[in-house]
């Protein structure tokens, strides 16, 4: 598909426009939610959350909810797999990887039982797993949520820098200094989970926690600070969600491998640059 076919009609100029606001509206939440959670060692709950995403729309498949409803018969499901994750890291015998990986696993294979069961098609389990291949999936409800989430995420972040920036690194003096760390882990959590739930649709579930993983590992390699990192972590995840998306429509891909193969091509591109830049010095 030529750039040409894709701008030939005004609703399918309407439609691409829509996926990719959306797109880019969630691919800047979750690089600014991704630099605290990876800077945290807590990268592996955005995975474990994405599984989660695959075993909420099993559910809702059971329960009967359409496609157009699935938003928001997933995001309460997502956010309390969140806020157990949390409580199974505080546990003193379990870490906080043992317990997204519990999380993870078991929400996949329930999931995958529980579609079987339902009768859904392979092409639509694939679909849940990796993203659509189609942008017509992507609905105007969506970019209304997509809107909504990046609103709410920018504002936390400009309102509590500093806080954030304080737990990220040391969470343990946050609280003893009179911040709260608990609160503010439980708000990053949660967010995460949102948008996690908004960007499944395009993404997939397995390919979404992706979009919150690169980009800071990206930034990280070519900025030392913290507002470098969240700001070269927004840049690199809409610039590789363009590339990823317009080679997905142009050769027929799913959105999500597309996508998560450019940023895996820029985060070795940042490894390589770091490395002639660090040896120079």
């Amino acid at each position: 598909m030529t750039i040409s076919e894709i701008f030939a009609h005004d609703y399918m100029t309407v439609i691409v426009l829509r996926a990719v606001i959306v797109g880019v509206l969630v691919s800047v939440c979750s690089s600014l939610l991704g630099v605290s959670l990876v800077m945290k060692r807590y990268s592996m709950i955005g995975d474990g959350l994405s599984h989660v995403g695959y075993f909420a729309l099993a559910i809702g498949a059971v329960a009967g909810v359409g496609s157009e409803f699935s938003l928001e018969a997933a995001i309460p499901i997502v956010i309390l797999a969140a806020i157990l994750i949390l409580k199974l890291d505080d546990s003193p015998k379990i870490s906080g990887d043992a317990a997204c990986a519990i999380v993870s696993t078991g929400a996949v294979a329930v999931g995958t039982i529980i579609f079987g069961f339902v009768g859904t098609s392979t092409s639509d389990i694939c679909g849940s797993l990796f993203g659509s291949a189609s942008v017509v999936t992507v609905t105007n409800k969506d970019l209304v949520i997509a809107a909504v989430l990046f609103a709410v995420v920018v504002a936390w972040f400009a309102l509590y820098s500093r806080q954030i920036f304080s737990v990220t690194f040391d969470e343990a003096f946050s609280s003893a200094a009179g911040c709260r760390a608990g609160s503010l882990r439980t708000v990053l959590a949660v967010l995460t989970a949102v948008t996690i739930v908004v960007g499944m649709k395009m993404m997939g579930a397995i390919m979404i926690s992706a979009l919150i993983v690169f980009p800071a590992l990206t930034a990280t390699q070519l900025c030392r600070s913290f507002r470098g990192v969240v700001i070269a972590s927004a840049v690199t995840s809409v610039v590789c969600f363009i590339l990823g998306f317009a080679a997905a429509c142009f050769f027929s891909l799913q959105t999500g491998a597309a996508v998560v193969t450019v940023e895996l091509a820029a985060f070795i591109i940042s490894c390589i640059a770091g490395k002639i830049v660090r040896k120079r010095k």
